[in-house]
């Protein structure tokens, strides 16, 4: 029966655009039959992963390749981890595969995502916690005996890993370690002593570096478990916030003759060359530094000091003063427009005590000075410019070697750790977020850059 206002011919016209509609949706579900023929075909063999070397060092590069895939298609390589805490951490670049199928992470430049550019560790120090993640997180490993864990994967398409639809197309695991196979780790415990000893492989005598961090307190190992596996003898020490220290766990209560006491278990060691022995700190482990090589009796070989101050309002318990808490300087404090706090101005050289001021000028011995120029917890440039200053006067110019890095941060660690602009400092009795500054990309390159002078700076003066 027709409808009443519908013709004959109207009708069939009506039909016939019916029948165009339902070839061009066949068309359209051959043409999407297709493309995913293309990634999964029968013929063509499936995509593959690969990351070389698969269980390396945290410093060592790691060269990644994904093969048999169709040329000239977009793709997406995905990093994902979780912290010793359980956050996840992650990061992606977006690539184009050449005209064989490959894409090669070691000279492919990624177009988007967490970084641009050729960058062949790019995967690694733009790792950044997933949406959703606690604020203020910073990556550090606290159990150097166990390695990180990367599940590295291909995704089709350029796709944010947070994405809906998402079709991976292979994956590799990596394993990344600070402490190498032979390397061995001893607490230390002794002559109020708080610390830990990390020996390289074989039977010595090495020489050997004190290890000493800032006022996050604690006893952070890992640096020195990786200058371990790359040869040196090295203490990482604990200072302040240690349950194994003299309490409170909020004030610095050793003195001088406790670092003095740590540098001599070092040169007692019977696998240490006693006269070959560097002390590196950063932060407040680099004022330590500098007042531990202007000590009386004490000669170190080299020191490497990464944005620090020449000294502090903290002051060591002697016999005439006792210390303060951190807090107890909070008018020195900067606060950005999300009420982050800055610590730089309690550094600045105008602002130090006179009586902690280290007389550098008395160092004789080759000093590495690490600036980050965006550096917002410490007026790292401005220390280094009176050191320098000091050392000069003395007829001690070639002493001095400054490092100076555009856009990097306070927290200038071994290689592809990912920056921490902004960090958690304490939960109670208020919560303070911190200021630590810098960049991603030219963080990594301060990292990589700074991290190849100072083996080369240790090997010329612990070995040459």
């Amino acid at each position: 029966m027709l409808r009443a206002g519908l013709s004959v011919t109207t009708l069939r016209q009506l039909m016939e655009m019916k029948t165009i509609l339902n070839v061009h949706g066949k068309l359209a579900s051959l043409q999407h039959a297709a493309g995913a023929l293309r990634w999964r075909s029968n013929v063509r063999p499936a995509p593959v992963l690969t990351a070389a070397p698969a269980r390396a060092l945290i410093d060592d590069k790691i060269s990644i390749k994904g093969r048999f895939l169709p040329p000239h298609c977009p793709v997406t390589v995905c990093a994902q981890m979780h912290s010793e805490e359980g956050d996840l951490w992650q990061a992606f670049g977006h690539y184009n595969t050449n005209e064989s199928g490959i894409v090669d992470l070691t000279s492919d430049h990624s177009v988007g995502g967490s970084y641009s550019g050729c960058e062949p560790m790019g995967l690694f120090w733009s790792l950044h916690p997933a949406p959703g993640s606690r604020e203020g997180l910073r990556l550090r490993k606290k159990d150097v005996e166990s390695q990180y864990t990367t599940h590295i994967s291909l995704l089709e398409g350029h796709v944010s890993p947070n994405g809906e639809q998402i079709t991976e197309l292979a994956a590799v695991t990596t394993e990344r370690w600070y402490m190498a196979p032979g390397v061995r780790r001893t607490e230390i415990r002794q002559n109020g002593i708080v610390g830990t000893l990390f020996m390289p492989p074989g039977p010595g005598p090495f020489p050997a570096i004190l290890d000493m961090w800032g006022m996050g307190g604690g006893l952070m190992e890992y640096r020195a478990a990786l200058l371990a596996s790359r040869g040196y003898a090295s203490l990482a020490l604990a200072y302040f916030g240690h349950p194994d220290l003299p309490p409170p766990l909020d004030t610095i209560n050793i003195g001088d003759s406790y670092f003095r006491a740590a540098l001599h278990l070092l040169q007692d060691h019977p696998q240490i060359v006693a006269d070959r022995i560097g002390i590196i700190g950063l932060s407040f482990g680099a004022y330590l530094t500098l007042r531990l090589a202007t000590q009386p009796g004490v000669k170190p070989s080299c020191l490497i000091c990464i944005n620090g101050p020449m000294g502090s309002m903290t002051l060591l318990p002697d016999l005439d003063s006792r210390p303060g808490t951190f807090d107890s300087f909070n008018r020195y404090w900067e606060y950005d427009e999300q009420g982050h706090a800055s610590f730089k101005n309690l550094s600045l050289p105008e602002n130090l005590p006179p009586e902690s001021k280290v007389k550098v000028e008395t160092i004789d011995c080759p000093l590495m000075y690490l600036v980050g120029e965006d550096d917002l917890s410490a007026s790292s440039k401005e220390n280094a410019d009176v050191i320098e200053e000091k050392l000069t006067a003395a007829g001690k110019a070639h002493l001095f070697t400054r490092l100076s890095y555009p856009d990097a941060g306070h927290l200038i660690e071994p290689p592809y750790a990912p920056n921490a602009r902004e960090v958690m400092w304490r939960v109670k009795p208020s919560k303070v977020i911190t200021l630590f500054g810098g960049h991603p990309a030219p963080h990594a390159v301060a990292q990589e850059d700074s991290w190849k002078k100072i083996l080369y700076f240790l090997e010329r003066n612990l070995r040459g």
